[in-house]
């Protein structure tokens, strides 16, 4: 019996689906075997028994709570000030009338495609003279850079599809231009703002180059640079390090899955004017 071609799609999503969330599941299954299961061949796709002792060595080798906590903070900060700041830019390129904005989206669209290898040397020599090595403000203000054209490329979309008339209605009843933008536009773009904030947080929470440059301090450290201080100088402990990899990636991927549809809706709902 031949396959429908409704039946070979589901085949090909299924296939796809496997091909992507293998890795993750990978990284739950080594975290839960012992050192013989990891080194086992053939590799084995279920471990023998639940082994919580990797998941213990996390935070008994490291203080793994502390780069937690540090992620958190710069991630958040971060998140929080490109969205102030990314809100308010976004809003005047796509609403207010003034020469050079379509050169500002370019400088912005410009920005985006440094690489970041290529300044960390001079960013080092400047955190470095003002004494902010290993502070938060040494990775919240590059992480605020490479972050913010996200914010007001997806903002300035959203806030061009939002209907004129809502800023003439506001004008006619007295409002001024800040008003209209924070109790009329942005409530509506909070799709767009949601968006932002979830992709900002998740590239802070991950990055790896800048924290690794500008913090040498095991207490200033965050979660991807700790990671990668496991292992010792003779031993390599997989399980302790894909435990670690599983107690930052997890909760990642739930909170993208909790929220993908706004993420979704949020991406597309400023691609088309309304």
């Amino acid at each position: 019996m031949k396959l429908s071609a409704r039946g070979l799609l589901y085949l090909l999503i299924g296939f796809v689906l496997i091909l992507m969330l293998f890795p993750f599941y990978w990284i739950l299954v080594t975290s839960l075997k012992t050192s013989g299961e990891i080194f086992s061949f053939p590799p084995t796709l279920f471990p023998k028994g639940l082994n919580w002792a990797n998941y213990l060595s996390v935070f008994t080798r490291q203080p793994f709570h502390i780069y937690l906590k540090n992620s958190f903070i710069v991630a958040s900060l971060t998140t929080l000030f490109c969205l102030l700041l990314g809100s308010l830019a976004a809003y005047a390129l796509a609403r207010l009338r003034f020469k050079g904005k379509g050169l500002i989206l370019s400088i912005v669209l410009a920005v985006s495609m440094f690489p970041p290898i290529a300044i960390v040397s001079p960013l080092f020599l400047m955190l470095k003279h003002f004494h902010l090595l290993n502070t938060y403000p040494a990775l919240i203000f590059p992480y605020t850079t490479f972050a913010m054209p996200l914010t007001i490329w997806i903002l300035t979309s959203f806030f061009k599809q939002l209907p004129a008339e809502l800023e003439e209605a506001a004008r006619v009843d007295g409002c001024s231009p800040m008003v209209t933008f924070s109790k009329i536009l942005l409530p509506l773009a909070a799709p767009g703002v949601f968006t932002c904030a979830i992709l900002v947080f998740i590239s802070s929470w991950n990055e790896f180059l800048f924290a690794l440059t500008f913090t040498t301090s095991n207490l200033m450290r965050t979660v991807p640079v700790g990671i990668t201080m496991y292992p010792g100088e003779y031993e390599m402990p997989w399980g302790t390090i894909f435990a670690a990899a599983a107690l930052v990636t997890i909760p990642l991927i739930a909170l993208v899955l909790l929220f993908q549809r706004r993420i979704v809706s949020g991406l597309t709902a400023g691609a088309v004017k309304g």
